[in-house]
């Protein structure tokens, strides 16, 4: 059985700093809030537009989904939003919270670039590489030495193109994990649960299992990645802690990870992080060269050919990001991001509980075709 007692180290909030940040949103009143309107009244008028529910391609991707979701082992939430000609809103993420995985790396790099355009953070400002951030993950920082430098601009590539969670936790010590989630919450308001770096998730997924976790570097936790998912990474947490492996408090990897999604930290209901992107799109978040900073790095990502781009037709205008954990997979984008609020389309999918990543991926491509055969056919029609 998964422990639900707090992990007692590495950065874990405490009780009464949990309890200052439950008053200080009670104080807010940040319950049921949302991120203020457009003040154009053009723009309103569009947003509102493309709440409505009862545009024609709706129930024609609704039936596709349904379809995909009963297919897929576990469970498949998506939301659309289409803007321009019959907009409209598709939710089938149910009013409840998706883990996120790398998706994350959106609001982080969105957070720096608010900062680039602010003065406080130039592209060309450098970090240097620790040995305290290194972390599992996709793209090349691992391959790197501690001491070197990279700037800003280069970090945001790695992070948002290659998906490097090094880059990311490296961006995320630089503006503030405290800061980058007020931001998240300014930007999106209800929805998000705690966004953390990508070396937390690893300690308070790992954490409950032995109380020795918190005692261990980061280098020891990246070493876990060598052996394979399963009981072999259990045995190699044991070995690496020095004790039996009936000492960790844990059935099966599994269950441990999915004692970590409970908490709630890292995921966001669909339409909280539709609402990020879709002011992304229309540049209520940075400036012009910014947001083309970050649309360009989303569509030249290195990780999403076998998700929903792999449905749609060739040539689709597709700024993306996708995330992938145990059990856990998301994609998320938006189509024709350049039209704004005049004709892009918000595109989230997530999926969980599926017996192996193939099956998600067969779900997010039977998405991208379900997506080209309606909504889109009928929008170039």
């Amino acid at each position: 059985m998964i422990s639900t007692a707090p992990i007692p180290r590495h950065r874990r909030s405490t009780p009464v700093a949990a309890l200052s940040l439950c008053l200080l949103a009670l104080l807010a009143g940040c319950r049921g809030s949302e991120p203020p309107g457009p003040d154009d009244p053009a723009q309103a008028q569009a947003v509102e537009a493309a709440a409505a529910i009862d545009a024609p391609w709706i129930a024609a991707l609704d039936a596709d989904v349904s379809r995909i979701d009963d297919a897929m082992p576990g469970d498949f939430g998506v939301y659309v939003r289409h803007y321009g000609a019959s907009p409209g809103t598709l939710d089938r993420g149910g009013d409840r919270a998706w883990y996120l995985s790398s998706t994350i790396k959106v609001p982080v790099a969105i957070a720096v670039l608010e900062q680039v355009d602010t003065g406080r953070i130039g592209l060309d400002e450098e970090l240097v590489l620790a040995r305290t951030d290194f972390v599992d993950g996709a793209g090349d920082m691992l391959q790197h030495k501690p001491g070197e430098r990279f700037s800003i601009a280069t970090l945001l590539e790695k992070s948002l193109r290659d998906s490097d969670s090094t880059a990311t936790d490296m961006l995320i010590r630089k503006v503030g994990e405290a800061h980058l989630n007020r931001r998240i919450r300014d930007w999106a308001g209800d929805g998000f649960g705690p966004v953390t770096t990508i070396l937390q998730v690893r300690y308070d997924a790992y954490g409950p299992v032995h109380p020795g976790v918190a005692d261990l570097d980061n280098m020891a936790i990246l070493r876990l990645r060598n052996a394979e998912a399963g009981e072999p990474r259990l045995q190699a947490l044991a070995d690496t802690l020095g004790v039996a492996r009936d000492a960790l408090d844990a059935g099966s990897l599994d269950a441990v990870f999915e004692a970590y999604y409970r908490r709630g930290d890292n995921a966001a209901t669909l339409p909280a992080f539709a609402r990020l992107l879709d002011r992304l799109a229309a540049g209520e978040l940075l400036s012009p060269e910014s947001t083309r900073i970050v649309l360009g790095h989303m569509r030249g990502i290195s990780t999403g050919d076998r998700r929903i781009a792999a449905g749609l037709s060739t040539g689709t205008d597709f700024a993306q990001k996708t995330g992938t954990q145990l059990g856990r997979a998301c994609n998320v984008g938006i189509i024709d991001p350049d039209s704004g609020r005049h004709g892009a389309t918000i595109v989230l999918a997530c999926a969980e509980r599926f017996d192996d990543i193939a099956q998600a991926e067969q779900a997010f491509q039977s998405l991208g075709r379900a997506l080209d055969e309606t909504l889109l056919a009928s929008r170039d029609r």
